[in-house]
């Protein structure tokens, strides 16, 4: 096992093909876009995915940031990976004085840095394994209305949002069925999680860079839990909560490896 650390992500390499990222998990920001956010940090906090680091935990090979996404959202294309206008960021009131051009230089060249990176770890494994699967874990809110407004539908907000929009999925299907049968039949607390495919999300800029950079050999399933593990307007985490999906998770790897082999991974 080997630690690769800077000061806006960790990445720590460990045995086989599987690989979990939580890139938005991150609240830091760097001096300058800590001076000139307009943002509270509660209002960042509601639309980062804090906890999701620990959930990286169930794969040998974790990716984690510590940088906000407000500094540079690392699950977006690069011409879209710097909030720039409320447009970009759910109308939300950004920035004191609009960020100049070197500033926004300053955060593309940590997401290039980034990108770099991944590159490598993804060629490593596919070096060594023949194909790899990432788990791109991430969070969403159900409570936009408000702290005391009801939850959003369920019929339009599963608890596990599982996006396969932006894979072929002619290629990676059995392991895609597989996973969502082992994910919906696991326990939490006592009962089952609703798993469905691409009803929110269908994946965003990460599972594009793989499933473009590496479309024979990587495939990316880019998980979003609904906040029913925290409240999403105080961040308090409900710690059972929290544990049950991360077992859920746990019990869904044997699986995963064993229809990643079948298609013909190796080592």
């Amino acid at each position: 096992m080997s630690l690769h650390q800077e000061s806006r992500w960790r990445i720590v390499e460990g045995e086989g093909p599987l690989i979990a990222v939580a890139n938005h998990a991150g609240h830091e920001l760097r001096r300058e876009a800590a001076t000139l956010t307009a943002l509270s940090d509660a209002e960042r906090l509601r639309e980062e995915d804090p906890y999701t680091d620990a959930w990286t935990a169930v794969a040998p090979t974790r990716v984690v940031t510590t940088m906000s996404r407000f500094e540079v959202d690392l699950n977006r294309a690069r011409a879209e990976a710097f909030y720039r206008n409320p447009a970009d960021a759910w109308g939300l009131n950004l920035w004191k004085t609009p960020p100049d051009d070197d500033f926004v230089a300053r955060s593309l060249e940590i997401y290039d840095r980034f990108y770099r990176e991944l590159h490598r770890l993804c060629s490593a494994k596919v070096e060594q394994h023949g194909k790899f699967v990432v788990l791109d874990l991430h969070s969403y809110n159900h409570r936009r209305d408000g702290p005391q407004a009801p939850p959003a539908d369920p019929a339009g907000n599963p608890d596990v949002n599982l996006g396969t929009g932006t894979m072929d999925r002619g290629r990676w299907g059995m392991l895609v069925d597989r996973f969502v049968a082992d994910l919906s039949a696991a326990d939490y607390l006592g009962g089952n999680l609703d798993v469905r495919e691409n009803i929110k999300f269908k994946g965003r800029g990460f599972p594009i860079w793989v499933h473009t950079t590496f479309p024979e050999t990587g495939c990316v399933l880019a998980v979003e839990f609904k906040k029913i593990f925290m409240d999403e307007w105080t961040g308090e985490v409900a710690a059972d909560a929290h544990e049950a999906i991360r077992r859920a998770l746990q019990s869904c790897i044997p699986g995963l490896l064993e229809s990643l082999a079948s298609l013909g991974a190796h080592g």
